[in-house]
């Protein structure tokens, strides 16, 4: 049986795949991202939040067996927990991956379980960040639902990236507005996290997330009171770029 060639670097085939899919819907660019050889083997990244339901519904259309992964940081809310089982159960998803930080490196650098207080971004580090290096280890590729209305470096997002460990994220949401998310989860007759009714329009780690106000932007609840709004696992040269940070 022939050896498959090597994959070009990360960024050749980033820069392939937009020139070639810029114009794509997100359902066809999604589509073609599970079967495309320049993207390789591919896994979705899902903290199954507020709007992951559209994503994770959309890769369970073309194809259930695309590897999940869900990363329980051992901080997230009761309802996140019991949402990403409901969900995977009723999406029929059949690989989701639920990792969690490394035992031994808590117990060395987060024994009380209190390292987000005193080092919000050494906590996002130790719980998010490596566990999810390794998780990805066995992928050329990675599905996100980041979108431009985010802010930030997304304001000039494209489908295509290449990540700072030669992997290519995918983004098929890119382009989608706020109204395209309600509107797929609405006509599709999706269930969304619970939080969301409660004020909670963005969802991550329980110790660091708050209710929103209205009028406020939809991230003002995720480490609130500190310049920080970035968990660390989206990288730009090498470094996680918070909303405003010029590249």
């Amino acid at each position: 049986m022939p050896l498959e060639a090597p994959l070009a670097p990360a960024a050749e085939r980033a820069a392939d795949l937009n020139a070639r899919y810029r114009h794509h819907s997100a359902n066809a660019v999604l589509e073609h991202s599970l079967s495309d050889a320049q993207v390789g083997r591919i896994a979705l990244v899902s903290s199954f939040g507020a709007e992951s339901v559209a994503l994770l519904h959309m890769v369970s259309v073309h194809d259930r067996s695309v590897p999940v992964v869900f990363l329980d940081t051992q901080m997230l809310f009761a309802e996140t927990l019991d949402y990403q089982r409901d969900l995977a159960e009723r999406l029929g998803l059949s690989d989701v991956r639920v990792i969690q930080p490394d035992r031994i490196e808590l117990f060395l650098r987060d024994p009380e379980g209190e390292l987000h207080l005193s080092d919000p971004d050494a906590c996002c580090t130790l719980r998010k960040v490596e566990p999810l290096d390794d998780a990805l280890g066995p992928f050329d590729a990675w599905i996100t639902g980041r979108k431009r209305f985010q802010g930030g470096q997304r304001t000039g997002m494209e489908f295509f990236e290449a990540d700072d460990f030669g992997r290519i994220k995918v983004n098929p949401l890119a382009h989608w507005t706020p109204q395209d998310v309600q509107d797929y989860i609405l006509n599709n007759r999706l269930p969304q996290h619970p939080l969301v009714g409660r004020g909670f329009p963005s969802i991550g780690c329980a110790p660091c997330t708050s209710r929103v106000a209205a009028g406020e932007d939809p991230r003002a609840g995720r480490w609130r009171g500190r310049a920080k709004l970035e968990c660390g696992i989206h990288f730009v040269n090498g470094r996680a770029v918070r909303p405003g940070t010029q590249i």
